[in-house]
């Protein structure tokens, strides 16, 4: 609660206020998916399958129940089993590992790009193995990982090449290629406080490739090819029509949203550039999840505590690398194996960034971030 006279708290993110323009359009698309009396995939579903492949540029969407469960089926659509090791990045939502183990694999670290934290192309071409079977990249905070080298060693080898789109929607890389085009299938997530978000959970998969959209749909319906018969062993992977007619309102606000991310991106670099922070780099084609900076030692966490007085939020994203979460200590992991993303889990701290944000408030972050480091 904010003290007597205090500014209003600026949030690290703000679904709500993003969409308070937006809510009759919203209670109206509820109002038709209560009164249709189909409530799980069906026609809303379809409907936003068909806008969402047209948005992003790409053949076949395929609406699922949660990005989690998008990279479940994607996992499974590309063949990951039992035996396989899929190489992946250790700075990410525990997501990201939990699936492949959860497909029966095997998780294989690579370390990350100490500038971009998204997976280091080279690193990853050196883990590939007899038993590679997919590589999982992540695009962290909404930039695309280079995946040019990645593309033709996955090819040269019968490996499917994967992406974890969860913070990525309507990214596009250096080379002009957009999430979900140049591989075999890119996983999104529309969790709240996602570019594109859900009023609760929902995820897709997006692909160039009609068999492997099939796939998918097969395995958001536990494998069933038709009704009784199932072909494969997928799970309850279902959109509900709820979230797809909801979505449908918000997708054609994601241009200018993703417009307002990139202005208060620029707004941030230009008033910190002077400072010691470690600022992230500029990229014309990132869609900015999060804006996240970097500071060394304990000077992160006093920055935190100093911000969190002044009424605003931050969150780090993320305190502990993947391998060295405790639930994979059976991989065999110990601190010092993947040196950059560790150091990149101590140093990194996520600030306010939403399509709501004004430029008021970021100039309110940045002061107060400034005299935090002045004061060190």
């Amino acid at each position: 609660m904010n003290r007597p006279n205090a500014p209003p708290t600026i949030p690290l993110a703000d679904p709500a206020a993003d969409q308070a323009p937006l809510v009759e359009a919203l209670a109206a698309a509820a109002d038709r998916v209560i009164r249709s009396g189909c409530y799980i995939l069906g026609p809303e579903v379809t409907a936003f399958e068909h806008e969402l492949a047209a948005a992003c540029g790409v053949p076949h969407a395929v609406g699922v129940s949660s990005g989690t469960d998008a990279l479940l089926a994607m996992l499974a659509a590309a063949g990951v089993g039992p035996g396989d090791e899929v190489v992946t990045s250790p700075f990410s939502f525990f997501a990201t590992a939990g699936a492949i183990v959860r497909a029966g694999s095997r998780p294989v670290f690579a370390d990350v790009d100490p500038a971009t934290l998204n997976l280091d192309p080279a690193a990853a071409i050196a883990k590939l193995g007899t038993r590679t079977k997919a590589v999982l990249v992540v695009h962290i905070f909404g930039r695309l990982a280079p995946l040019g080298a990645l593309r033709a060693a996955c090819a040269g080898r019968g490996i499917a090449l994967l992406e974890d789109a969860a913070q990525a929607i309507g990214a596009t890389g250096a080379d002009g290629l957009r999430v979900g085009t140049g591989t075999r299938a890119a996983a999104l997530s529309f969790f709240p406080t996602k570019n594109l978000g859900a009023l609760g959970d929902g995820g897709a998969v997006l692909t160039e490739d009609a068999a492997f959209a099939a796939a998918i749909r097969r395995l958001r319906i536990h494998g069933a090819e038709r009704k009784n018969h199932h072909v494969d062993v997928g799970g309850n992977f279902r959109l509900d029509a709820l979230q797809a007619a909801l979505l449908r309102v918000k997708l054609p606000h994601l241009p200018a949203w993703t417009a307002a991310r990139r202005g208060a991106a620029a707004r941030y670099r230009a008033g910190l550039r002077d400072t010691n922070l470690v600022l992230p780099p500029e990229d014309p084609g990132c869609v900015w999840n999060q804006f996240v900076v970097r500071v060394s030692g304990e000077r992160r966490d006093r920055l935190a505590a100093d911000l969190a007085r002044a009424g605003i939020t931050t969150e780090v994203y993320y305190p502990t690398p993947l391998h060295l979460q405790p639930a994979l200590r059976a991989l065999g992991h110990a601190p010092g194996d993947l040196p950059a993303a560790e150091r990149a889990c101590a140093e990194v701290l996520a600030l306010p960034l939403h399509p709501s944000l004004t430029d008021t408030a970021i100039d309110r972050v940045v002061d107060c971030v400034r005299q935090s480091l002045a004061a060190r």
